[in-house]
């Protein structure tokens, strides 16, 4: 049913809702703040419902099906973590109430910083950052500052893989750095010659996205880290994938100086749909004094009679400053604490073994049909190609068909070393059925695309709109969601 339908079911005068009687004298609103030409439709309650029942059911979701997108670990959110977030104590909160009335949530929040202190392996731990790339910023910045602090002022420099995640070249351009690629070896690690080439007194250190965008651990992890360290550089961690490490490996014991941890990506916080995201960053102890301000601390400490702590704020000596307001997305780091509450340290390490084991036996059924450029153990995604011999289809094209098998695409053309690149994460909530489901789809769309090229060229059939020209769609803005759109 169209969108255009809710309006015609308008009648003057009929509606779905009645105010009680007002106890306070009316006014007339400001008619200079009004959109006159805005006809809003009046309909019943019922009519209302419909209407975004429909709209919700033209929706793919988590809760409907897999999301098989490479990079962004887009896994199932459990139900606990919103039940508990809507807890009034949480979410009636206000982040200027006086600091006695809200110990519970500054309780929660600095639990959960020393958690992930622990998890990652670091000294310090601040929440505020609002998202991923809030975090790399954030941790690029006290990079930049403790060489500032230092009078090192020629490190400008800041190396950028060829298989890191896309954000960071543009993340440490905004800091004012120099951005530098160093490329990737036959094995989809770092080119350590390109490497050593690079550290010079003008190396403010490195990013690393660890494993990397291939789906691959670097092996030479501890080389990269030491070569970095003695040409005076830093190594920043992307934590975006620390959803195939967690209870296996902590970064900061790898040597890395800093690093930002997705929430909404490995502690199970919603992810997409324009946010909230949360990029917590934990550093090292050389960089404790450059954390933003102000973080969670306990001004005082409870007393042996069992009064608790009292908690407050910090200020690091060398602060950076604040990063976000109200420190961070709170809503956010309920979930998080949930999520990791539920799991302990054991269900955290499953987390990831399971995450490792469901990417490597999902690969293991297509490998033989789509093309894979490096052929090693992967971790929690891999990366093959989707430009299949004997076939003129592109990644897109399967992309596109897969969803006529009701499975939402993978990550297409990313990382761009691979040619037609199909990013592939399954995360660690899909069971075995869904992922035989899923590569048994990828089969025979290989097998149609051989075939029937065509078929693949024209997807998706079942959908309730058709391809797009997404150019055109991305240049004229079409807001009306549910719209039918004639297919070509």
């Amino acid at each position: 049913m169209a969108e255009a339908l809710i309006y015609e079911l308008s009648v003057p005068g009929r509606q779905g809702l009645r105010f009680p009687a007002c106890d306070t004298p009316l006014a007339d609103l400001p008619q200079d703040m009004l959109r006159q030409e805005l006809p809003l439709p009046e309909v019943s309650e019922v009519d209302v419902v419909r209407h975004y029942t429909r709209l919700s059911r033209l929706n793919y979701a988590i809760d409907l099906g897999m999301y098989p997108l490479g990079s962004c670990t887009m896994k199932y959110n459990p139900k606990i973590n919103e039940e508990v977030a809507r807890f009034n104590g949480f979410a009636g909160a206000h982040p200027l109430q006086p600091i006695e009335t809200v110990q519970g949530c500054l309780a929660l929040m600095f639990t959960l910083q020393e958690w992930l202190k622990e998890i990652g392996g670091f000294a310090g731990v601040t929440l505020q950052p609002a998202a991923g790339a809030h975090g790399e910023l954030t941790g690029v910045l006290m990079m930049r500052a403790y060489h500032q602090a230092r009078g090192d002022l020629r490190r400008d420099k800041i190396l950028i893989p060829d298989s890191a995640h896309g954000t960071n070249p543009a993340t440490s351009a905004m800091t004012g750095l120099r951005v530098v690629e160093v490329k990737s070896d036959g094995r989809g690690n770092i080119d350590l010659e390109a490497l050593k080439a690079q550290c010079d007194d003008t190396l403010a250190g490195i990013m690393l996205t660890n494993p990397n965008t291939l789906g691959l651990f670097e092996e030479n992890v501890q080389t990269v880290v030491q070569m970095v360290h003695q040409a005076g550089g830093l190594v920043y961690g992307d934590g975006a994938n620390l959803n195939a490490l967690l209870g296996i490996v902590r970064p900061g014991d790898l040597g890395f100086d800093v690093m930002h941890i997705n929430l909404h990506k490995t502690f199970s916080t919603p992810h997409g749909g324009g946010g909230p995201g949360s990029g917590p960053v934990g550093v090292s102890a050389a960089l404790l004094d450059f954390l933003p301000a102000p973080l969670i601390a306990i001004v005082e400490p409870g007393t042996p009679d069992g009064d608790p702590p009292l908690y407050g704020f910090s200020t690091p000596a060398k602060s950076i400053g604040r990063v976000k307001s109200f420190n961070g997305q709170f809503g956010m780091v309920v979930r998080a604490f949930t999520y990791i509450l539920m799991h302990g340290p054991e269900g955290l390490r499953a987390i990831s073994e399971y995450a490792v084991l469901n990417a490597n036996y999902l690969l293991s059924k297509i490998k033989g049909v789509y093309p894979l450029p490096y052929d090693r153990t992967c971790m929690h995604e891999f990366v093959v190609e989707g430009h299949l011999p004997g076939s003129d289809v592109h990644a897109l094209d399967i992309a596109k068909r897969l969803m006529d098998y009701n499975f939402h695409p993978p990550t297409n053309y990313f990382p761009l070393i691979v040619r037609e690149a199909l990013m592939i994460e399954p995360t660690e909530t899909e069971s075995k059925a869904s992922l035989d489901a899923f590569a048994d789809a990828l089969l025979k769309i290989a097998e149609e695309a051989r075939s029937q090229p065509e078929l693949l060229k024209s997807a998706p059939h079942n959908t309730p709109v058709g391809r797009v020209d997404e150019v055109k769609a991305a240049k004229e803005l079409v807001l009306c969601c549910g719209i039918d759109v004639p297919r070509e």
